[in-house]
């Protein structure tokens, strides 16, 4: 789950989380984050905390979690209201895409286990389209409102963490067009601090059936520097970094996860 959310939702939800959160070390629910893995019975008695990534320390912390627990007869959690500031769901009559990101050289050889993870590592976001939008690529134009929507939420490199995003005002340009069902594009990135850049063209391909797409690839590949606060780690100077987009087809249960640029404010994403 993102924790970002459930830690703020005013129904039965958010309270059963926060139920056990409280019982961790971080349980300031209104000024701290609460991420990490927790083990709970079903009940909510609490069992045990970790925010580490390490294989034998995660398998101990499980294993001492669960010579904790013990079987417990609780009713079904009654989920009679939702807190729809927090339930995203995908624009009606739109389209999920499935975005990857992935730094293709320039890493220093690693000198720690999970510093080679990071750098090999291939990320995973959502691209949401609205109704609209789907309509306007299946008769053979790319809106506007996408076009912006795909630089400034999913051109990024989140391949160590989460990362900044970038505001209009960071668009240096930005050209994406669709003729004869192929995309091509170039875009240009700079932040407003002229620590992080990207320069970037885009290859796509478009199919349509009926009014409704039924393909959609599109890769930006290009040259990224710098890196935000919880992205450390980046290659020094400017490296290669692609990005790619195709539609989802639901099979991946991440499929329904919300683009990590709607967290909040899902009528700015999509506006």
């Amino acid at each position: 789950i993102d924790q970002w959310n459930q830690r703020r939702q005013k129904d039965s939800e958010g309270e059963f989380y926060r139920k056990i959160a409280a019982q961790g070390p971080r349980n300031d629910f209104e000024n701290g984050t609460t991420q990490g893995l927790y083990l709970a019975a079903a009940d909510g008695t609490f069992l045990g905390y970790t925010n580490n990534r390490s294989p034998d320390r995660v398998k101990r912390f499980f294993d001492e979690a669960l010579q904790k627990h013990r079987p417990v007869d609780t009713p079904k959690l009654a989920q009679e209201s939702r807190d729809n500031r927090f339930n995203y769901q995908p624009p009606q009559g739109g389209l999920v895409v499935r975005v990857q990101a992935k730094v293709l050289g320039g890493y220093d050889p690693p000198e720690r286990p999970f510093e080679e993870i990071f750098q090999t590592a291939v990320s995973r976001d959502n691209m949401w389209l609205t109704e609209k939008e789907q309509r306007s690529i299946a008769a053979g134009t790319f809106p506007e409102s996408a076009a912006l929507r795909l630089v400034r939420y999913h051109l990024v490199d989140n391949t160590r963490g989460e990362p900044p995003m970038w505001s209009k005002s960071e668009v240096v340009s930005q050209s994406i067009t669709l003729q004869d069902g192929k995309i091509t594009g170039h875009i240009e990135l700079k932040s407003m601090d002229g620590k992080r850049s990207y320069s970037a063209d885009l290859l796509g391909y478009m199919e349509s059936q009926a009014g409704k797409v039924v393909r959609l690839d599109i890769v930006a590949k290009g040259m990224f520097s710098g890196s935000g606060p919880y992205t450390g780690g980046a290659p020094s100077g400017h490296f290669p970094l692609a990005v790619s987009f195709t539609l989802a087809d639901g099979t991946d249960i991440a499929d329904g996860i919300p683009p990590q640029g709607a967290r909040g404010w899902v009528a700015e994403y999509l506006r």
